[in-house]
């Protein structure tokens, strides 16, 4: 397990960052091993009355936080969407890599925000900023090539977390991913941030609206599309397509393949020919480019869900592992609902 020792705050972060940009160069370390579902070292605080230091096994590297971060950069929709619901939107000081538009509650609170890039961002432009923390929602964002390995980050006195969910090291990717693995992140991000009240009233918030769904009492057969024309990557069955779907009460026709998202061939798709297709929506492959593919392709233009139209279109920001999956399982219910009744008519 990678020992990182903890952050000390953006001062110091200042006097790195300029050496390291006069210089050139920084320590280099291997690459942190991935993380699984949230969990405190043992003996740390749990972060709750402002339980400071606390040390967190995060994708299998220890994270101590001396403090709560004052000056945080947020990579990925997930992670920049979670902050600013935690209400700590004067905190980040530059955002990167964000999937989609805010939704619509959190317009406001990140009216302000800084996009530092539209992908991971260089350790240039972020040390630029000088944060004492980084918030990734993929393990392969920290990387010499995007904002520095951890170990490096460390060494100048920024923290960094992996969303637990991301994690792929055995013993730490979630398998299969829960609205309860979700939810322990929202928790140890509140511990984290010294957001705890915050974090435990969204996460009541959230089991509430989840509990309250009304899932589809059918037997429907769905294809999680996500992106890929000659060969679709699809949903498969431990990741937040899977849980997503198994909420709003679909079954997912590729259930059995171990894995979160999967490339598989048409003819397998045409085998199952599920009665419904979710598409996710993302601006580099939006849903109407996949639904046109879906109708020119011979092959897949007779399916049933394509011959009826029976799509289901979810933002791409939505489906990744994070605040708005229940909100992308109400979605699913609304939409198979509204097909039902189109079929009913």
């Amino acid at each position: 397990m990678s020992q990182l020792r903890s952050f000390r705050g953006p001062l110091l972060v200042v006097v790195a960052a300029a050496a390291l940009l006069s210089s050139g160069c920084a320590a280099a370390s291997p690459v942190a091993a991935p993380s699984a579902a949230p969990s405190a070292a043992p003996g740390a605080s749990a972060g709750t009355g402002g339980g400071y230091p606390m040390t967190i096994d995060n994708c299998g590297t220890d994270v101590t936080v001396e403090a709560a971060p004052e000056r945080i950069v947020t990579i990925k929709s997930s992670t920049t969407e979670l902050l600013l619901a935690l209400d700590l939107s004067d905190r980040i000081v530059g955002s990167a890599f964000l999937d989609g538009p805010l939704p619509a509650s959190l317009e406001k609170a990140g009216a302000g925000l800084f996009v530092v890039s539209d992908f991971v961002p260089g350790q240039e432009a972020v040390l630029g900023l000088t944060p004492d923390f980084v918030y990734g929602g993929w393990e392969s964002n920290f990387s010499a090539e995007g904002v520095g390995e951890r170990q490096s980050l460390t060494d100048l006195g920024i923290g960094s977390y992996v969303s637990p969910s991301a994690c792929k090291g055995e013993g730490y990717m979630p398998d299969p991913l829960t609205f309860d693995s979700v939810f322990a992140e929202i928790t140890e991000a509140g511990a984290i941030f010294g957001a705890e009240e915050a974090a435990a009233d969204l996460v009541a918030d959230q089991q509430k609206t989840l509990a309250a769904l009304d899932p589809a009492a059918a037997d429907t057969t769905a294809l999680w599309y996500s992106s890929g024309t000659d060969t679709p990557y699809v949903g498969a069955g431990i990741g937040s397509p899977n849980m997503i779907m198994a909420a709003a009460g679909l079954n997912n026709v590729f259930a059995d393949v171990q894995d979160t998202w999967t490339s598989v061939g048409w003819e397998s798709v045409i085998e199952a020919n599920p009665s419904v297709i979710v598409l996710v929506d993302a601006t580099w492959n939006t849903a109407e480019s996949k639904i046109a593919n879906l109708e020119t392709n011979p092959a897949t233009q007779q399916l049933d869900a394509v011959k009826n139209q029976r799509y289901i279109v979810l933002p791409f920001s939505a489906t990744e592992a994070g605040i708005r999956n229940v909100e992308a399982a109400a979605s699913t219910i609304e939409q198979l609902d509204a097909l039902e009744s189109t079929t009913a008519g």
